[in-house]
């Protein structure tokens, strides 16, 4: 394994002159900022040069169950686990080369991402801007602005700006969500590590989203082509590998059912918010294991 930015020095060089870079800093203007085409031929290079066969996407026919949901209306969520920089392009790849089916669901995915992927460097925001993005200010962020920064007049205004982009993120959604768009949210909130377990827990505002959608299906993920680099920390550190990648989508689930059965089951618990939300990430790791002991079986199953 090595680094991506060594391993396709050359690919991203020419990734990041054919980007549009215009979104590097995010304002409540901006927050919804669809994908460029131009820049997925760069990333389906590295993706469809490092995915061994047998990778594929399991369940796809709920896919296209939630899509014609989606198409009449219905405000749509797509609930991913996190492991990987590389889940949701491996995931839009997969969908396009599947079917046209598979090709007008990623058209029709809009990934609630983090500002950092757009604030971070070129590189970084060169891969964010391949895909359709609604960017939001993510609760782990602002935990973190609250430690480090030391000034409070620059805290203050950093905490303002996070309320600014938030609020004109809600109000980017509302309209999305029943245009025909499946919004696509991992639910941990950050990449899973493996040294934390905490990066596996599901962030309590997923209940949120949950709660103002029509019908959801869960997604576990198996494999990882573009894997977390103990030693660095940025998305151009991560390591490059082959590897069968295996999505496993669940049947459609009405989300207003769904809490109401987690919040009867667990009546006692005070947070019944976390609840629902403990209760998707138990799903997904359910999913996840079941395919993980023989996903790298000779037959791939």
């Amino acid at each position: 394994m090595e680094p991506i930015s060594r391993k396709y020095r050359d690919n991203i060089l020419r990734m990041m002159a054919t980007a549009q870079g215009s979104h590097s800093v995010v304002t409540d203007r901006n927050v919804h900022q669809p994908g460029n085409p131009d820049l997925l031929p760069f990333v389906d290079k590295m993706v469809s040069e490092n995915l061994l066969p047998g990778s594929g996407i399991n369940g796809s026919e709920h896919l296209g169950e939630l899509l014609a949901a989606a198409q009449r209306g219905e405000p749509c969520l797509l609930l991913l686990e996190h492991y990987s920089n590389f889940d949701l392009p491996v995931f839009h790849y997969l969908l396009r080369q599947a079917s046209e089916e598979g090709r007008r669901f990623a058209e029709a995915l809009i990934a609630v991402a983090g500002i950092k992927l757009n604030e971070t460097n070129p590189a970084v925001l060169a891969f964010s801007e391949a895909f359709s993005r609604l960017v939001i200010y993510p609760s782990r962020s602002i935990e973190i602005i609250k430690r480090n920064y030391k000034d409070p007049k620059e805290l203050v205004a950093e905490m303002m700006r996070s309320s600014t982009v938030n609020r004109a993120a809600m109000r980017a959604l509302a309209e999305l969500k029943t245009s025909g768009k499946i919004i696509l949210v991992f639910p941990s909130g950050t990449r899973f590590r493996p040294w934390d377990p905490t990066t596996k827990h599901g962030v309590r505002e997923i209940d949120s989203y949950v709660k103002s959608f029509s019908k959801m299906c869960l997604v576990a993920v198996n494999g990882n082509i573009l894997r977390l680099n103990p030693g660095g920390s940025e998305m151009q550190e991560d390591l490059v590998c082959q590897d069968r990648v295996q999505y496993t989508v669940s049947p459609v689930i009405d989300c207003a059912e769904f809490r109401a059965r987690v919040k009867h089951v667990h009546h006692f618990r005070e947070d019944k918010k976390q609840a629902v939300v403990d209760e998707i990430m138990a799903l997904l790791e359910r999913s996840h294991e079941s395919v993980e002991k023989d996903r790298l079986s000779p037959t791939g199953a």
